[in-house]
């Protein structure tokens, strides 16, 4: 395989340690944390030759989708600066879309690599679970995280995973199955014999007409190409978001419970140990991830596990076996990648129900361990990017790649630079 070559940069999403280099997790509480390690992705990365461009920013610890919930304040989109880049990897998408780099890595726990794409007109990809090491990404959701690439085209995020990709025997979750080779021999430009999905529930109430438009312009330039493009349904959908809003807390909660301010990070005074652990958190963590881990740890408390965690990983687990019984009959699956275009900065970072609907075409990739792509297909208001959504099978990444490869080349060269990249 072709890899990532000597002297390349790559800007790293800053929930990923790198040794000697600061890992805040865009929270006061872990400012002046750095790491004596690197994550199994950076060791690859250190392999290959790439060079570590620097941290980018993110919604404290992951959560969010505008990176307003950042304790250092929001990224800001390359091509408007008073709009959101998205989250929670917000920083590495408009660093790559800005030309700062070209490559980034973030973290994908519902949709944190492909809404920040979409929002800023560049391809970025949640691989399949497992299929990319965990080891030293901080955790937020462990069963949704996965690490992926952000990239300007779909060859250079291939060739970014490819690099990324790979068992390891850290993280207990790491798969055997590597990254599946191309295809090879077939014609590139055509997708005669692929059969795509077009479940109708991503198509409803919620959808803006542009977005909906310009994923109806790029199923055209499918069907032209040469594949079979058939409406159907995924009636769980509607569960996604419901699931994933206690299934995610509650790993949160566990998870954050180590930042009780004695190993790691900043410590607050106290009279005893729980007035420590007390202050610690509650000067160190932000308003979001406070409401998280309150919800998580509701989910998770005695009298209400059954009621609501337990609910919610059996809605999971119907889910996934909708999504997989979907790909006994197709190939692929086309859906938008978010509802809206970009929306401004400070528009719904007071109402949590707003933001958290953001997530609601990309969590179920995350509930059910598959594959997703985001890559540009147009232009909405104010010619802000608007972004498709591919999803496969679990470790059908060969699939993926192919059909985006073929439509980037069709129809969707990337975007332009922005006019005037401006670092506010």
């Amino acid at each position: 395989a072709r890899l990532v070559g000597e002297g390349v940069p790559v800007a790293i999403k800053d929930n990923i340690s790198v040794e000697g280099m600061p890992t805040t997790c865009g929270s006061r509480l872990l400012e002046p944390y750095v790491p004596p390690y690197d994550a199994g992705v950076i060791e690859r990365l250190r392999a290959a030759g790439a060079v570590l461009f620097g941290k980018t920013n993110l919604d404290e610890f992951a959560m969010g989708s505008s990176t307003e919930h950042s304790a250092f304040g929001p990224s800001r989109n390359p091509y408007s600066i008073e709009r959101t880049t998205g989250g929670s990897s917000g920083g590495s998408a408009a660093a790559v879309a800005a030309g700062l780099v070209p490559l980034a890595i973030g973290s994908d726990t519902g949709g944190s690599i492909r809404q920040p794409a979409a929002f800023c007109g560049i391809v970025g990809m949640k691989p399949s679970y497992g299929l990319v090491s965990r080891y030293g990404l901080v955790a937020f959701a462990s069963s949704l995280d996965q690490i992926g690439p952000f990239a300007r085209t779909v060859d250079d995020a291939r060739l970014l995973l490819e690099v990324i990709a790979g068992h390891d025997a850290r993280d207990a979750t790491s798969s055997v199955r590597g990254l599946s080779a191309p295809e090879s021999g077939s014609n590139p430009g055509s997708l005669r014999g692929l059969k795509i999905g077009l479940p109708t529930e991503y198509f409803g109430e919620g959808i803006h007409a542009e977005v909906r438009a310009a994923v109806g312009a790029a199923q055209g330039v499918l069907q032209r190409m040469g594949a079979e493009v058939v409406e159907m349904q995924l009636p769980l959908t509607k569960y996604g978001i419901p699931a994933y809003y206690i299934v995610a807390p509650s790993e949160a909660s566990s998870n954050l419970a180590r930042y009780d301010g004695m190993r790691f990070g900043q410590r607050a005074d106290g009279e005893d140990t729980g007035e420590v652990f007390s202050n610690t958190r509650g000067d160190g963590f932000g308003a979001e991830v406070k409401r998280r881990i309150l919800l998580g740890t509701f989910a998770l408390s005695s009298g209400y596990y059954d009621a609501y965690y337990g609910r919610a990983q059996k809605v999971r687990a119907a889910i996934r076996h909708e999504v997989e019984t979907a790909f006994e009959d197709f190939d692929l699956l086309l859906t938008p990648t978010t509802p809206t275009v970009a929306f401004p900065l400070g528009e719904k970072v007071d109402d949590p129900l707003a933001m958290y609907m953001n997530d609601v075409l990309t969590v179920t990739a995350n509930l059910a361990g598959i594959p997703a792509i985001s890559l540009p297909c147009g232009r909405g208001t104010d010619s802000m990017p608007i972004g498709l959504q591919l999803m496969g099978p679990r470790f059908g990444e060969d699939k993926l790649f192919k059909a985006a490869r073929a439509y980037e080349n069709e129809a969707a060269p990337p975007y332009p630079w922005p006019a005037e990249p401006t670092v506010a």
